[in-house]
């Protein structure tokens, strides 16, 4: 293979996690580059143990700067981007070459898994983020909320790799109120100096997230989706699927705003489960059940979801509700049997009986 990558990674007091985050990438043979940005605790001497390539470098509130310092250190022109307490999960090096070397000026997209609470379940979340890049294209702009942008000033263009890692971080609610915390002690004055555009307006989204705020992270979700976006932006995606994903944990009333910012984007999104199915739960909670029975149903011939169960158990225990509403008991107990072992529709068929 003659693309030879390096992994570009900045750290500060991470020896919970820096030690795992190097030792599954060791197998892939990338240099890996590491940038200390200040730590006091052990991250240096657990990483030296995987690399010699180890820098310093002296935090100035910009993760930019610490992430544009880092790729200047690396050996080679392609870049890979992984923190601290994100673990390589899957990789297709071959296929990786092959893609990028047909999109030499694209950003790739990695699948990151991060664990999830909604509703008291946990459960993993899958997201896309631009994360391998070549450094004679692309570098870091944002002194907060960074992200990777062509160098020549034009709209990023994306394409998908098979390199997938799990997120370790923001598991423990110490961990997500530390690290939001520190993200919104800079996001917000920022907000009040520069007018807000809509990838501020998701990072705040996702930290009062983290925060358990989610009527605050409602909030600026729908300021965001509220601008002019481009839905093949992979923070956009990841933006509607978030806010949908507050509104099960808030009132129904904000249902009502969330169909039209919705309905906005049907068409760039109607293709994955996750988006049809809170589709049809924001239907069903403004009252329009006609309408979310038909979006559940959808949501179950759809085959690219991110959240297990939008594409089936979980629509088949919405669709029966909403036939259990309508009297037709017999179609409900159709739907829930559907259901396999998930809890809800068991109950709901323990209380029907064997017979009406």
């Amino acid at each position: 293979m003659d693309m030879d990558i390096s992994v570009c990674i900045i750290a500060r007091n991470e020896d919970n996690h820096i030690e795992e985050c190097l030792k599954r990438l060791r197998p892939c043979k990338f240099e890996v580059i590491v940038v200390d940005t200040g730590s006091i605790d052990r991250t240096m001497e657990l990483a030296s143990k995987y690399t010699d390539n180890i820098f310093q470098f002296t935090w100035c509130s910009d993760f930019s700067a610490a992430r544009n310092f880092s790729i200047e250190k690396a050996t080679y022109d392609w870049i890979l981007i992984i923190d601290c307490d994100e673990y390589l999960e899957n990789v297709n090096l071959l296929d990786i070459h092959r893609t990028m070397k047909d999109n030499p000026d694209k950003i790739g997209l990695i699948q990151r898994n991060n664990p999830y609470t909604i509703q008291g379940t946990k459960s993993i979340v899958s997201e896309r983020i631009g994360r391998l890049f070549n450094r004679k294209y692309c570098h870091y702009e944002g002194s907060i909320h960074e992200r990777v942008m062509p160098i020549d000033g034009s709209a990023p263009e994306y394409v998908e790799v098979p390199l997938t890692i799990y997120h370790e971080g923001y598991v423990t609610e110490s961990d997500k109120r530390t690290r939001a915390t520190r993200n919104l002690e800079m996001l917000i004055p920022d907000l009040r100096n520069n007018d807000g555009d809509a990838y501020t307006y998701y990072q705040l989204g996702k930290n009062y997230v983290f925060m358990n705020d989610h009527v605050k992270a409602i909030e600026y979700y729908e300021k965001g989706l509220k601008m002019d976006c481009n839905p093949k932006d992979s923070y956009v995606a990841s933006m509607m699927e978030s806010y949908c994903y507050c509104l099960l944990e808030v009132d129904d009333k904000y249902c009502g705003e969330a169909l039209q910012i919705m309905d906005r984007y049907y068409d760039a999104y109607s293709f994955r489960a996750d988006f049809v199915y809170m589709m049809g739960i924001a239907c069903m909670r403004t009252g329009n059940l006609d309408r979310a029975l038909s979006e559940f149903e959808k949501a179950t011939g759809i085959h690219i979801f991110n959240r297990s169960g939008t594409s089936d158990f979980r629509a088949y225990y919405q669709m029966g509700t909403i036939l259990e509403m309508k009297g037709d008991k017999e179609k409900a107990r159709e739907m829930y049997e559907k259901c396999g072992d998930y809890a809800p529709a068991l109950a709901k068929l323990s209380g029907m009986g064997e017979t009406d």
